[in-house]
């Protein structure tokens, strides 16, 4: 079989050891760490979806804390199903990045100012949660009501954790979709266009207002669904863990150190942030407080030094250069044709 022919069986293959991993022995420990990549896997993907344009977002925890509380509250408060929850919720966080986003890109707020908007809107929210202390739970957090024998589809909430597992392999498919067809599409070329330089982009009929909000209000809502999965399965949450400074840095931290140029980067930085979280919370417990932060401020530091690209854009560049071999000396004829 050729290697052109045998590439595409690769993600085949992988897709269907994934499927089959419920049934590979696992204890309930390894595949609640395998979820938790999944379910943040996604989440990353999403911000990667327009941080790779050079919009640097650092206020996705507000869209992550839109999606987890707004589906609790109605379903704790309304027995709304989260079969409806989501979906209102996804519609609320494009509002929301509809409304910061919309002013920001009509008058041209980009760079590190764009960053500090969306840093603020990441503590108004938070800081909303904790103020409807009555309804939220404030920064105690609130939990999710379970439901008599642990399973219900209409609840979306599974007692066996494989079942929960392919809930979220669905939803990460998803989002590598979803960042395959916009990597495909026009808008990627208008957005990374529009990066480079806005006035040129809007002379050759680049709608530059409207691709930004298009791809924010995409990533808006990916995050948001992302954040009412994540509730659904941990069944408890709380503003430090889905919204707020602390929770958007780390989206940061991961998509860059996984490389947010590559349809799998971010997927690659769920792995790293869950296994160093993991690391710490056996090795350090939580005696030293905000101990995961500074690490992650120090490795971001480090890998947008050595290696902006990312750990998947390295190997990728690195398996190019090898696939290629070193570039060939110009021989004496072509010099002298020259």
């Amino acid at each position: 079989m050729s290697e052109p022919r045998a590439m595409p069986l690769v993600p085949l293959l992988g897709v269907a050891a994934l499927a089959a991993v419920p049934f590979a022995g696992l204890g309930n420990y390894h595949l609640h760490l395998l979820i938790n990549i999944l379910i943040w896997g996604f989440i990353y993907t999403a911000w990667s979806i327009m941080g790779r344009f050079g919009m640097v977002s650092l206020g996705h925890g507000a869209f992550l804390g839109v999606g987890a509380y707004v589906v609790t509250l109605l379903w704790n408060t309304a027995g709304l199903t989260p079969w409806i929850g989501i979906p209102i919720a996804l519609v609320l966080a494009m509002i929301l990045a509809l409304v910061i986003g919309y002013p920001c890109f009509r008058f041209r707020i980009v760079g590190h100012y764009f960053a500090l908007v969306t840093l603020a809107l990441g503590e108004v929210v938070r800081l909303t949660i904790v103020a409807l202390r009555d309804r939220t739970g404030g920064s105690l957090g609130m939990t999710v009501e379970g439901v008599a024998g642990g399973t219900s589809l209409l609840a979306l909430q599974f007692g066996e954790r494989g079942t929960f597992f392919y809930v979220a392999l669905a939803a990460w498919l998803f989002g590598l979709w979803v960042w395959r067809i916009v990597d495909r599409s026009m808008l990627r070329y208008a957005l990374e266009a529009a990066s480079e330089d806005e006035d040129a982009s809007a002379s050759i009929g680049v709608n530059v207002t409207r691709a930004k909000l298009a791809i924010t209000m995409l990533s808006a809502a990916m995050t948001a669904l992302g954040g009412a999965l994540y509730a659904q399965y941990q069944l408890y949450i709380n503003p430090e863990t889905v919204s707020g400074i602390g929770i958007s840095l780390q989206i940061v931290f991961a998509v860059i150190a996984g490389g947010m140029y590559v349809q799998l980067g971010p997927t690659v930085g769920a792995v790293i942030t869950l296994l160093l979280a993991e690391t710490l919370r056996v090795t350090v417990g939580h005696d030293v407080h905000g101990l995961d932060g500074t690490i992650y401020g120090l490795l971001l530091v480090l890998f947008i030094i050595y290696m902006p690209q990312g750990i998947s854009g390295y190997a990728v560049a690195t398996w190019k250069r090898r696939r290629t071999g070193p570039p060939q000396a110009p021989t004496p004829r072509a010099v002298a044709a020259r």
